[in-house]
């Protein structure tokens, strides 16, 4: 019994150091009052593993606070404007605020910026997202239409990423990503954290090119601004 007692605690502790397995444990998903798109022009899709649970877009809010966009999820879900696109070689950034660190969720949510996104809001959508977390930590994934992990379902950590001082403190990422001829990059804070060859992301089963409508991603129950979402050639 003690060889068991002592496997369990060991497992236990293991997971408690691990962020990236925190991470993949789940809170129960909100519902937003008053949820929905306020922003003309703007459009949004939650994840379609929440479209059979009863949620629907209505239960995340996107609304606009002067040059300021403010996002409260609700399920986990992507927001675009479809006139704002990008092609070629381009960089799409923005400035991310997270008020109150945790002050929806049990744990660290990711919050990002959206490139090559096409057919959007249809089953056969296909985008890429760079995030980060307020613990250190982005994560880099993409949809086309089957989901696609660039740097494990977690995601990793690195030291350009800010990490809030503690739960309901406040924390700033500065995220942009970036095609460079055959690479695609994310850079949080100044810092490039992740470039990955594009034809590890262009192809069957996941991006249909690295042209297309950029926007923003977050992770299910989070409240954030975004604000300077801007597009520039390379």
């Amino acid at each position: 019994m003690r060889l068991v007692y002592g496997s369990a605690v060991a497992v236990a502790l293991i997971v408690l150091a691990s962020p990236g397995l925190r991470a993949q444990g789940q809170d129960s998903t909100r519902s937003v009052a008053g949820g929905g798109i306020s922003v003309p022009g703007w459009d949004g899709k939650i994840d379609a593993s929440r479209e059979n649970t009863g949620l629907a877009l209505k239960d995340a809010k996107l609304a606009k606070e002067g040059d300021v966009l403010h996002v409260t999820t609700g399920p986990a879900v992507t927001y675009w404007n479809p006139a704002n696109k990008a092609s070629g070689n381009y960089t799409v950034k923005a400035t991310f605020t997270e008020p109150k660190y945790m002050n929806l969720n049990n744990h660290a949510h990711p919050y990002g910026i959206v490139i090559a996104g096409n057919d959007l809001g249809t089953d056969q959508q296909s985008l890429l997202y760079c995030a980060a977390y307020g613990d250190g930590r982005f994560i880099v994934r993409g949809f086309g239409p089957e989901s696609f992990q660039m740097n494990g379902r977690g995601g990793e950590p690195n030291a350009a990423i800010h990490k809030a001082e503690g739960k309901d403190q406040p924390v700033t990422q500065e995220i942009a990503m970036s095609v460079k001829g055959d690479k695609v990059e994310c850079a949080i804070n100044g810092t490039t954290v992740g470039s990955y060859d594009k034809s590890a992301l262009v192809g069957a089963g996941k991006l249909k090119s690295t042209d297309g409508v950029y926007g923003i991603r977050f992770g299910h129950n989070t409240e954030a601004t975004v604000k300077g979402l801007t597009v520039t050639k390379n």
